[in-house]
C-alpha cells in the first residue's frame, strides 16, 4: 500500500507527540491535528498543523483532503460534560468522512485495554483481542467501547478500511515513578491515599513522607498487570501504517509481560532509598495482556518490560526534565 501523506490527531497528546517525529522521519507528510485546548504540536518540516476541535462537525472533511490514512488518537479522559461530543461524535465525523470520501486507504482508531474490563472484573484468562466488550464503570472506558462499535459497523456496512490498536495503559517520562510513589502528583489508580487505613499508612500522607508503594490482594498476594512503555506504541502505529494485513483488524499493544506489584515495588524501593508500604486494594484483579496477535501478524516486539520503563523514568529525572502536561489522571 502506497502511503504518503498522514493525517495526525491528538497530536500534542502523549502518544501524537511520540508518533509525529516518527511519522516525519519515516518520510511521510503528515497533517496535525492541535486541539484548542492548549497542548501544542511540534512544528516540524513536512508536517501541516490545523488548529481545531473535532466537535465541529465541519472539520473532520477538511482534515482527510488529500490524506492516504488517518490516526485517530485524540480523546477526552473522564470528562461526562466531553467525551459524548468529542470522543465519541468526533469519531463519528471522522470515520463518516473517510466513507464518503472514498479515498481514504486506512483508518487506524486509537483503542485501549479498558475495554475489555482489565483490573476491575475477575480475568480468569489472558485477555486476546476476541474478549467480548466490558468496560470498567468510567466515561473513559465506555467511550472506548462505543468507539470501537462505530469501528467495527463502519468496517462492515461501507468496508471503511479501519485497523483498531488497543492500548495499555501508556507509559513515557517518569509516569511509572509518579504512579507508584506517594507524594504527587498522582497518575492512574489506585490513588494511594485512598487506600490508607492504617495508621502507620495515614502518617506517610500527614507527615509528607515519601514511600513506594505496592498493591496487595485480600489475600496477601502481589498484583499483577501489564502496562505499555511509549516507544513500543509508537512502535506499533508505525507497523500499522500502510499495513494491508492490518485492515479490518484489532490488535492489543502492550508489554512483553505482565509485572508484580512486589517485585517492582522492591526495585524501585532499591533505587530510590525509600520504604516499602503495602496497600490492600480489594477491587484490583491481576490480568495479563495476550500479544500473540500482534506480535504474529504485525510484527511487533515489545521491548520495554516494566524495569526498562523504570530505569528510563529515573534517567529522565537525572537529566533534570519537566514532566509534560496532562490533561487526565492517568
Amino acid at each position: 500500500m502506497k502511503v504518503q501523506n498522514v493525517l495526525l490527531t491528538g497530536a500534542g497528546g502523549k502518544i501524537g507527540r511520540a508518533v509525529l517525529p516518527e511519522l516525519v522521519k519515516a518520510g511521510y507528510s503528515v497533517r496535525a491535528l492541535e486541539h484548542t485546548d492548549g497542548l501544542q504540536v511540534e512544528r516540524l518540516n513536512n508536517v501541516d498543523v490545523v488548529v481545531g476541535d473535532l466537535r465541529d462537525a465541519s472539520l473532520a472533511a477538511r482534515l482527510i483532503e488529500d490524506m492516504d490514512v488517518v490516526i485517530h488518537l485524540a480523546n477526552v479522559k473522564e470528562n461526562k460534560a466531553l467525551f459524548l461530543d468529542a470522543n465519541i461524535k468526533g469519531t463519528f465525523y471522522l470515520i463518516d468522512a473517510c466513507k464518503e470520501s472514498g479515498h481514504i486507504k486506512q483508518y487506524i482508531q486509537a483503542g485501549s485495554d479498558a475495554r475489555a474490563g482489565i483490573y476491575y472484573f475477575p480475568q480468569p484468562v489472558p485477555i486476546d483481542e476476541n474478549h467480548p466488550h466490558s468496560a470498567y464503570p468510567t466515561y473513559y472506558a465506555l467511550s472506548k467501547v462505543l468507539e470501537e462499535v462505530m469501528c467495527e459497523q463502519f468496517r462492515i456496512m461501507y468496508q471503511v478500511p479501519i485497523t483498531v490498536l488497543r492500548f495499555s495503559w501508556v507509559h513515557a517520562e517518569d509516569d511509572i515513578l509518579t504512579h507508584l510513589t506517594l507524594k504527587g502528583p498522582d497518575f492512574g489508580v489506585p490513588i494511594w491515599r485512598n487506600w490508607a487505613v492504617s495508621p502507620e499508612q495515614k502518617a506517610y500522607f500527614e507527615n509528607g513522607q515519601d514511600a513506594v508503594a505496592c498493591l496487595i490482594h485480600p489475600d496477601g498476594s502481589a498484583g499483577k498487570r501489564q502496562i505499555v512503555g511509549i516507544k513500543d506504541v509508537v512502535q506499533s502505529v508505525m507497523l500499522s501504517v500502510g499495513n494491508r494485513t492490518a485492515i479490518g483488524e484489532a490488535f492489543n499493544v502492550s508489554g512483553p509481560s505482565p509485572f508484580s506489584y512486589d517485585v517492582l515495588a522492591d526495585y524501585v524501593a532499591g533505587k530510590l532509598g525509600l520504604p516499602v508500604v503495602k496497600f490492600e486494594v480489594a477491587e484490583a484483579h491481576d490480568f495479563c495482556i495476550d500479544m500473540t496477535k500482534s506480535r504474529s501478524v504485525l510484527g511487533l516486539d515489545p521491548e520495554y518490560d516494566v524495569f526498562r520503563i523504570v530505569d528510563e523514568a529515573l534517567e529522565f529525572r537525572r537529566a533534570g526534565r519537566k514532566r509534560s502536561p496532562c490533561l487526565y489522571p492517568g
